[in-house]
């Protein structure tokens, strides 16, 4: 049975941030309306939407205008829950697919619902020789990181690596990388995983860059 690929009233949590597919995203909730979507999502097993903010803030306060969220978000589900005291939550999602919103709609709780309709999944793409440092750096730090023994429930990204793909080897980049969110976005809108690489590259050579090669 092929995956429906459109949500109707999927839930929606509103960030500062940017979920990329395969991302780890670890949150803690606190406000009634995402306390309600949390435990709804956890009992009936669906997934609620990450979308990244333009404007307004992730906590909702007495007489702030809501804020407006970007058109292309990532479908998050809960892979880990605990609930240490009454009214918090501590969860880590994952995330799987992106999605953009066709409509959106506040109810009277102030939780944020969308008709979303699933985009397709990055087309498994070698990394071209040109863009291997990308992918070697990212190698690099995830041996940096096992080596400092970094608890496996805190590694922040998930394993195995896709270190040849450039879909996964750009979204970890997108992850990690200073970036704001407006750039961060507009990557995870590219249908291409290799521009998406090619402008996380650019980056990369700024910070990391290579020796000239004598002509």
């Amino acid at each position: 049975m092929s995956t429906p690929r459109a949500h109707a009233n999927l839930p929606l949590f509103p960030l500062e941030t940017v979920l990329f597919p395969g991302g780890l995203l670890p949150l803690r909730i606190f406000e009634v309306r995402y306390l309600h979507m949390v435990e709804q999502c956890r009992k009936d097993g669906t997934p609620f939407g990450i979308v990244s903010l333009m404007q307004g803030s992730e906590v909702r306060r007495p007489g702030a205008q809501s804020g407006l969220f970007h058109p292309v978000g990532t479908l998050a589900r809960i892979t880990h829950f605990e609930a240490p005291q009454p009214g918090l939550m501590e969860i880590d999602c994952l995330g799987t697919e992106r999605f953009r919103i066709n409509s959106s709609r506040q109810l009277a709780h102030g939780q944020w619902v969308a008709d979303v309709e699933l985009l397709n999944d990055d087309v498994a793409t070698p990394i071209p020789s040109d863009l291997a440092h990308a992918s070697h750096i990212l190698g690099q730090l995830v041996q940096t990181l096992r080596e400092q023994h970094v608890a496996e429930n805190r590694f922040p990204i998930l394993l195995p690596m896709q270190l040849d793909d450039c879909g996964w080897v750009a979204n970890r980049w997108c992850e990690m990388l200073p970036l704001s969110v407006q750039l961060k976005h507009n990557l995870l809108a590219l249908d291409s995983p290799l521009v998406r690489l090619e402008l996380v590259s650019d980056v990369l050579a700024k910070a990391h860059p290579s020796p000239q090669r004598p002509e």
